[in-house]
């Protein structure tokens, strides 16, 4: 069964919460990660005289960008990191030194790290700030979407 912990024999999927650090500095818990991503392109080939099917090669894989939601912060970490980038961008830079790793931790319902997924060399490309109506109480939500060169995972299993 899909999700199904088969050495426990209960759902490992339930409960799970995550956190996430920026260059090892834990930043805080996340309300929503969008799905993390990986696609490999392919290069079809039609040899010659062969007509049941073409040749598929791998090219380069690509990573899909990553959002994150949470309350609003104070300190406002996330929104100066998105200026810090994007100041330096404007000015010619390629912006290497505001390029950051981040990792996000998925826990168990006992607080027990499971998996952990490695961003390389990520950098912020939107923020988007919470959307605000006095009159239906919600809490107010910030995002952060970046970019990544690539992904490491580690199970902590």
């Amino acid at each position: 069964m899909a999700g199904q912990d088969e050495r426990k024999g209960k759902d490992a999927f339930i409960g799970l919460s995550f956190w996430v650090e920026i260059d090892g500095l834990e930043v805080a818990s996340f309300d929503e990660c969008s799905a993390i991503t990986m696609e490999t392109e392919t290069y079809e080939y039609a040899e010659g005289g062969l007509n049941t099917y073409t040749h598929k090669f791998p090219v380069r894989t690509k990573y899909s960008n990553i959002t994150l939601k949470r309350g609003l912060d104070p300190g406002q970490d996330l929104f100066k990191w998105y200026c810090d980038t994007m100041d330096w961008y404007a000015q010619g830079s390629n912006g290497a030194h505001k390029r950051k790793n981040v990792t996000i931790t998925v826990y168990d319902p006992a607080r027990k790290p499971v998996m952990k997924y490695h961003l390389m060399n990520a950098y912020p490309v939107k923020w988007t700030g919470p959307e605000l109506k006095a009159s239906t109480g919600a809490v107010a939500i910030e995002s952060l979407e970046f970019a990544h060169e690539g992904l490491v995972t580690r199970s902590n299993r």
